[in-house]
């Protein structure tokens, strides 16, 4: 349970009944907002594929949901407890999105304002339902469409081979189809930058040495070469995971006003 959330079953794969939390507004549209359906967000969170809770981004749906968003934590199948590859988490990660289009109307949101987050790994599953081809659940129906339009990105990991001169360190040293489930260019969404992708916030910590800072260059000049909109916001003597403590206030700031430049968010009002 997570107070304060309606849950509801996105999905059944293998056994597992898989959950996402919604928290909805609870006053009205702010001024400047538009009426109707709300835009909305899903997180995924970090663990490395393997282990890993929800409840990591509910802070950040707070926030969010007071701002006016419908904000969402969805939980996806990892290693410790369904014995499942990266790519399978991949295939969850674009069940969700499908899913919230699918269900927009029941649910209040706008299906063309439906965004997409994560830190580290999960940041890798929201990038991943943007960019990669295949790698769908087999038998879904996959005539809707599992693209966010937008990426708001922690301390992702966007890079899973050699990319150009770039090598790999840290959390992608281990290339092989059989951790990956797949070859690893069909699961690195830098393989796959093309033109037309959504809007992309990546904030990612210069010291982190799991997930190399190179990295997150890299994916941002990609999408920048292919005309796509890609902000990259480094920190300074940052480690992996600094989002969740050290720096939570700021980024949580950055990726609001981020929000509010698309149109997700009503701008705040101005200090009195």
């Amino acid at each position: 349970m997570i107070d304060g959330a309606k849950v509801e079953t996105y999905k059944q794969a293998k056994g597992s009944d898989l959950k996402i939390w919604l928290f909805y507004p609870t006053s009205a549209p702010a001024a400047g907002a538009q009426a109707g359906p709300r835009p909305a967000i899903v997180f995924f969170f970090g663990g490395g594929w393997r282990s890993g809770s929800p409840e990591q981004f509910v802070p950040q749906c707070r926030h969010l949901a007071a701002r006016g968003m419908v904000a969402a934590v969805a939980d996806y199948r990892v290693a410790t407890r369904q014995q499942v590859k990266p790519a399978e988490c991949v295939a969850d990660a674009k069940s969700c999105v499908r899913w919230l289009r699918k269900n927009a109307e029941r649910l209040g949101i706008d299906p063309h304002r439906l965004a997409a987050g994560g830190g580290s790994a999960g940041g890798h599953l929201a990038a991943a339902a943007a960019t990669l081809p295949g790698l769908d659940e087999p038998g879904e129906d996959t005539s809707g469409s599992c693209v966010p339009d937008a990426l708001v990105l922690f301390n992702p990991a966007l890079m899973l081979a050699p990319f150009g001169a770039v090598g790999m360190q840290g959390f992608g040293a281990d290339l092989s189809a059989a951790r990956f489930g797949c070859e690893a260019q069909a699961i690195s969404p830098v393989h796959h930058v093309r033109k037309g992708l959504p809007p992309t916030l990546i904030q990612h910590g210069r010291a982190d040495t799991t997930v190399p800072y190179v990295t997150a260059e890299t994916f941002a000049a990609e999408m920048k070469k292919a005309g796509n909109r890609c902000e990259l916001v480094g920190y300074d003597g940052q480690p992996h995971g600094f989002f969740n403590a050290a720096k939570y206030d700021e980024t949580l700031a950055e990726a609001d006003r981020f929000l509010v430049a698309l149109g997700f968010l009503a701008a705040k009002p101005p200090n009195p």
